[in-house]
């Protein structure tokens, strides 16, 4: 028979420590995988319930700095993925496919918090531990735990070296490690910048650095200097009605963009819109075509500039609840516009009816991997089959749809070639159309290329990747 007395007492079990900025990280992290939904539209709702929660146990409510904690914990984890998969692998003894997916959203959080952040390694440790405890269990937090601490033997560049290959043997695999990016996108970037490892690394590291918020002041409804009355507000560097805001700003309480008078929108979004309204016409300017509106920050912008020269706008949009939010952006603007739901490709207009039209197609979305870091791992290189029929269809509609002497721009939020010059090239070669130099329409803007059509960088302009070509419309 056993001593009683010499069996160790058990230590009381202890309740995890629930932590609502991780808790809440975790939460979108799941919304991601689960549903593919994108962080920029999951973490906002998320961080309103939270600040709307009675304050803790302790008296604590979730402030400004736990939702900056939260946000930097998620975009941060989003944008290194692959790289943390890669560390995390060389930590596990089983093949990362085969670890539950909430397990390693718990992992990457961990990964993200010890090698890149300032929180000391045993503080992040502990904590994703308590938050594995949470949301896991206790079974499963012992391997959160284990792997983590392997992960803490060393820093960031300690496990690029170990995970990388060297640049000289392969140069696409170094930078998609060292820059989170897959490689066959740093491959295309690469060819749309035209070689170069500096310039290439340049455009990674900006991907990898999230925006500041940009608003647009809708002309005859606000002005570049009411927004500029908010703190932290600056004027933006190109556009005359951008207006950037600090990070932490949150725009929807700025009266302007409540009301609709002002909106959120990247100083490329508006230089596209401000491009195609300043382009040499040939005849009347009158009827003005927004053929993929949705969901309506250029259409507004448009709008607002057609009203000023008596013009109309129409804006099209296939996507019903996408044609909703175009018509909401539209609402209580000033002049002549309506919207519509239809297929560009199948427009519901009589061929030649508009004099300026701009169709900012479907894409990818490279051009925004700062705002969406979690697509540039969903995305696949078979994508850019998907787009192409459609995007050429559009282009060729858009031509069809403008009148001789009218002019087009054809936009994207990609600089992947295959989404940009080659689908003009293609549409050319059927259509009766020219070029115009789109770079002397953004004056001011630095290094725009030979042109005629015009590519913005997130390194050198501070904007999303955009892409424009101006036509004009010649039989």
């Amino acid at each position: 028979m056993t001593d009683q007395s010499s069996r160790r007492p058990r230590k009381p079990y202890r309740r995890p420590q629930r932590d609502p900025v991780r808790i809440l990280a975790f939460e979108a992290l799941r919304a991601v995988d689960e549903r593919d939904a994108y962080a920029n539209l999951v973490l906002p709702p998320l961080l309103r319930k939270a600040r709307q929660a009675p304050p803790g146990p302790d008296g604590s409510a979730f402030d400004s700095r736990d939702a900056a904690l939260a946000t930097e914990l998620v975009y941060g984890t989003l944008r290194r993925q692959g790289t943390y998969d890669a560390i995390i692998g060389q930590c596990v003894d089983r093949p990362l496919r085969e670890v539950d997916p909430p397990v390693l959203d718990v992992l990457s959080l961990g990964a993200h918090q010890v090698l890149g952040t300032r929180i000391p390694p045993h503080a992040a440790v502990s904590s994703t531990v308590e938050l594995a405890r949470c949301v896991l269990g206790d079974g499963r937090a012992k391997f959160v735990n284990a792997v983590l601490r392997r992960i803490t033997a060393h820093d960031l560049d300690g496990w690029l070296e170990r995970v990388a290959p060297p640049y000289d043997e392969d140069p696409e695999d170094h930078l998609g490690l060292v820059h989170a990016h897959p490689r066959w996108i740093v491959s295309a970037l690469w060819d749309a910048l035209g070689g170069g490892r500096s310039g290439v690394e340049e455009l990674l590291e900006a991907d990898n650095t999230r925006p500041a918020v940009t608003l647009v002041a809708r002309p005859g409804r606000s002005t570049s200097a009411e927004l500029l009355e908010q703190p932290d507000a600056e004027p933006g560097r190109w556009s005359p009605y951008a207006v950037r805001l600090s990070e932490g700003g949150e725009p929807g309480a700025i009266p302007a963009v409540a009301e609709g008078r002002a909106g959120v929108q990247d100083e490329g979004s508006q230089l596209v819109a401000l491009a195609l309204a300043a382009a040499p016409l040939e005849g009347p300017d009158r009827r003005w075509l927004d053929g993929c509106a949705g969901p309506g920050g250029k259409a507004a912008l448009l709008a607002a500039l057609a009203a000023e020269r008596g013009a109309s706008l129409l804006a099209a949009e296939k996507q019903p609840h996408r044609a909703g939010l175009v018509a909401r952006a539209l609402a209580g603007g000033p002049g002549d516009h309506g919207v519509v739901t239809v297929d560009g490709t199948r427009p519901a207009w009589r061929p030649g009816t508009f004099d300026r039209v701009l169709v900012d197609v479907p894409c990818t979305g490279l051009g925004a991997l700062r705002r969406r870091p979690e697509a540039r791992w969903r995305r696949r290189p078979e994508d850019l089959d998907g787009f192409a029929p459609l995007q050429r269809g559009l282009l060729t509609e858009a031509l069809r749809s403008t009148r001789p002497g009218g002019v087009v721009g054809y936009a994207t939020c990609s600089p992947h070639l295959a989404e940009t010059r080659a689908v003009v090239d293609d549409v050319l070669k059927s259509e009766s159309a020219q070029w115009i130099d789109a770079r002397p329409l953004l004056p001011g803007v630095p290094e725009l290329g030979e042109g005629p059509d015009v590519q913005l960088w997130p390194h050198r302009h501070g904007t999303d990747a955009m892409y424009l070509a101006l036509l004009r419309r010649t039989g």
